[in-house]
């Protein structure tokens, strides 16, 4: 069944959330690849690892007594990804279907401790239940003789067989409030079907971070990427909410991280179906203590506030560097403005005091761009994913790819014309069901036409991938596309100059179908001739266009009782925020799927679709290397110009820094798809991207100078050491190159003395600065020089394409900046980037 048959299905039935899983998910399967218990890890510092044997030792009935837990990172933690992996798990596993299944997994925060069990969290203050499943609950009803005395505060005692028992585990926020769903008055206990305490203002199936089932492989081991929340994230939690003495962030507050091992029966009962707050379940957990930053700028109260505007890139590298950047002699609290770096450009570029400006292109050439550029960080943009193997039920599949279903795939490969695709709405599933989709020769799933519904259907992603793809079953609209954010960036300009680097990617974008015969969505053709607007689409550009004005036409007058509302492109493919956004819905699973037509809503409207859960998980996103990182996401490899597939690490991105060649401004370097360097770099990431703070020197602010030279001395020197600790360089960016931190630091010299040098100068004896940097140093090694190698592949080159196209009722979806554009490039006739044609 195809994504637009499965849509009309749930129209018609109302139906949402009911999979092919559920069907199968009684049989046993294997869940995780082997994950030794190992010390903690030189990236981190942090990782933990906890036993049952030594958390609970007089625990006689524990369903896995040989339980190993390592929890990839416990200190510095903030909204992110961790990895749990585990050894000693029980087998076989089965997935939940009636039951909550068996031999599996729980994992959840909590934040309070258990005041008569130190060392142990308090199970009423644990954010689960938000999915209000079996066995995943917090509350039900119960069997008199099954009540234990440590739940007797938790029930309401039952009034016969048609009355039973009623146990329910309030949920005690953080803040002081607590959702409880059994009252007391005049000291009896009575239930109030009113209080749901499983969906309420703290958290809902729709927030809550709970893995409510993981199991493990025939050999008992597994792992998972659990979203870790904050306060942000989780007001009842409050995790990483700053404790503050006088006018000082002391410390934030900490929570848990529990796993909760399942057996094969509850209390009482054949099969597991009670929540596992209940203490028969509960008294086997297992914790982790988890260390959090403090949210928020954590400079002292009053502190100066400074802005930093442009690439997001560097976002995850200020909010571990801000810390310490408080301390510096001119330091500041910077406030970072993510938004297209054309605009923070040109703001920085005129003698006015502005933000400082972050950029990965130069404004203009040398002689007639104002800036000085001091590079700041080495990161790049990606793909990444999150997918699980959903193996065809088919006789034929092997046996060693049966064993591995529901668990992730961690490899990914792309060429830029899948990338293409993806950008494009070219895949069927990417469309909204029940659209008159004739224009894409799709007639119906009996008459599909050439192109497929998704990418992991299409034979061009099948040729480039391992042949365990080919035995998949992955249906859904998330895997059709991937997830963009509304704006404007130099990130999707690199994107879609890598797009054009391949000549079969461009001969795509003109209209030639691939050797399989899948074209373009015409809508987003560089061919005039065939894009029905009768304008090509104008590329490279910097944004993601939802450029199809196809539309599911309203039928809730023509059909008042089955009938739903129009659906475009936008609504059938909503943009994220950002980059980061990206990530992690990617992490939630949450591929922003339309749910079902909620006719009793004032006024009538489509739900969401609830995030995949483990062994369902499918998304894409487009996100940066430093946020995929963060959120734990597995990055694509990309094909890069000597034709190997390559994941961004430190090592490839490092390997491609030293390929990369002068741009326009001889000041301002870039990977160049088409020179001999990029074709020769057999091991470089090609998306790798370099960050430059960008100013004029000659601005009238010295203060405001000095702050920012303050800004791009630590980061070109000691916020380049990799680590996770404050102050340091995260995952998903490599260290700058010595001589790259020389330009930055005379770079930072210029704009203290309000100096723009045409050649070498002398620049005053400018103190390279004050630096306090934190005790203890570096967590981990900093990446090695990388030589690019290989021999130069064959020329990737294409040209621009003409004009952008009219895109019809879509297009006030699409990001607009048109009018301030042309007023900044009337009074700047010199200034190259600009780039507001991109409607």
């Amino acid at each position: 069944m195809n994504g637009h048959s499965t849509f009309a299905l749930f129209l018609r039935t109302g139906v949402v959330g009911v999979t092919v899983g559920l069907i199968a998910s009684l049989l046993t399967v294997v869940v995780g690849t082997l994950i030794e218990s190992r010390p903690a890890s030189a990236a981190s510092g942090s990782e933990v690892t906890v036993t049952a044997a030594a958390y609970n030792p007089n625990d006689a009935t524990a369903p896995m007594p040989d339980l190993a837990v390592t929890v990839s990172q416990t200190r510095d933690l903030a909204k992110q990804g961790i990895t749990v992996s585990w050894t000693g798990g029980a087998t076989p596993s089965s997935r939940p279907s009636g039951t909550g299944g068996s031999n599996f997994l729980q994992i959840f925060q909590c934040w309070g401790e258990d005041r008569n069990n130190p060392g142990h969290p308090d199970r009423t203050t644990c954010q689960y239940g938000g999915f209000a499943a079996t066995a995943a609950s917090r509350d039900a009803s119960v069997d008199p003789e099954d009540v234990l005395p440590q739940d007797e505060d938790f029930t309401v005692p039952g009034a016969g067989y048609f009355n039973p028992p009623y146990t329910s585990i309030p949920f005690r926020a953080v803040t002081g409030k607590t959702i409880s769903s059994i009252i007391t008055e005049n000291g009896v206990k009575r239930h109030d079907g009113t209080v749901d305490v499983n969906s309420n203002e703290f958290f809902t199936q729709y927030t809550t971070n709970e893995i409510k089932w993981a199991g493990s492989g025939d050999d008992g081991t597994g792992a998972v990427k659990f979203e870790v929340q904050t306060q942000m994230e989780s007001p009842g939690l409050g995790c990483g909410t700053p404790t503050i003495e006088g006018n000082t962030v002391t410390g934030a507050q900490s929570c848990w991280l529990v796993v909760l091992p399942r057996g094969t029966a509850d209390n009482g009962q054949n099969y597991i179906t009670k929540s596992g707050l209940f203490w028969d379940s509960w008294q086997h957990a297992l914790a982790v203590k988890l260390d959090f930053r403090p949210i928020g700028v954590r400079c002292q109260i009053g502190a100066a506030e400074k802005q930093i505007a442009g690439s997001e890139m560097i976002s995850q590298a200020i909010s571990m560097w801000q810390p310490e950047l408080c301390l510096q002699q001119n330091g500041a609290a910077f406030v970072v403005r993510a938004g297209d770096e054309s605009d923070a450009v040109f703001d920085a570029s005129t003698t006015t005091p502005s933000a400082l400006a972050l950029t990965s292109r130069a404004m203009a050439a040398d002689a007639s761009d104002p800036n000085v550029y001091a590079p700041v960080a080495i990161s790049g943009v990606c793909l990444a994913f999150n997918i699980d193997r959903r193996v065809l039920p088919d006789s034929s599949v092997p046996t060693e790819v049966t064993a591995l279903n529901y668990t992730p795939f961690d490899k990914m490969n792309l060429t830029p014309r899948l990338v293409a695709k993806l950008l494009t709405a070219s895949y069927i599933s990417a469309l909204p069901g029940g659209a008159d989709l004739g224009y894409m020769n799709y007639h119906g799933s009996d008459n599909p036409g050439p192109n497929s519904t998704n990418l992991t259907k299409d034979p061009d992603f099948l040729a480039v991938n391992d042949d365990e793809w080919q035995y998949m079953d992955i249906n859904s609209t998330s895997v059709a596309d991937a997830l963009v954010p509304q704006g404007r960036s130099d990130l999707a300009y690199q994107m879609w100059n890598y797009v054009l680097s391949d000549p079969e990617a461009v001969a795509f974008l003109n209209g030639a179908p691939d050797r399989w015969g899948m074209k373009v969505n015409p809508w987003y053709s560089t061919n005039a001739a065939i894009n029905p607007s009768g304008v090509a689409l104008t590329l490279p550009r910097t944004n993601f266009p939802k450029a199809d004005p196809v539309e599911k036409p309203d039928a809730t007058t023509s059909d008042p009782v089955n009938g739903t509302g129009p659906i475009n492109l936008v609504a059938w493919r909503p943009y994220v925020q950002d980059f980061e956004t990206g990530a992690y819905d990617t992490l939630r699973a949450d591929g922003l799927v339309l749910g079902a037509w909620n006719r009793d809503s004032v006024p009538p409207k489509f739900g969401k679709l609830g995030r995949y859960l483990l062994g369902e998980q499918k998304n894409l996103t487009v996100t940066t290397t430093g946020a995929a990182a963060k959120f734990q996401t597995i990055p694509v490899a990309l094909k890069n110009p000597a034709g190997n597939f390559v994941v961004p690490t430190r090592e490839s991105m490092a390997a491609a820094v030293s390929a990369m060649t002068p741009s326009v401004n001889s000041h301002v370097y870039e990977f160049n798809f088409g020179s001999d360097a990029a074709k020769a770099a057999s091991n470089a990431y090609p998306l790798t991207m370099p960050i430059y703070a960008a100013m004029n020197p000659l601005q009238t602010d010295a203060a405001l100078r000095a702050t920012y030279a303050t800004f791009i001395r630590y980061a070109a020197q000691n916020g380049q050491t990799p680590g996770t600790q404050l102050g340091q360089l995260p995952e998903g960016y490599a260290p700058l190159p010595a001589s790259w931190v020389s330009q930055a630091m005379s770079s930072a010299s210029a704009i203290q003395a309000g100096v723009k040098p045409t050649a070498p100068v002398d620049l005053g004896g400018l103190p390279a600065g004050n630096y306090a940097p934190r005790v203890g140093g570096s967590s981990a090694e900093p990446a090695p020089t990388v030589t690019p190698s290989g021999a130069p592949a064959g020329a990737l080159s294409s040209s621009a394409t003409p004009v952008d196209p009219i895109v019809g009722p879509v297009a006030a979806a699409v990001p607009i900046g048109l009018s301030a554009g042309v007023l900044a490039a009337a009074g700047v006739p010199l200034y190259t980037r600009w780039r507001r044609n991109d409607v």
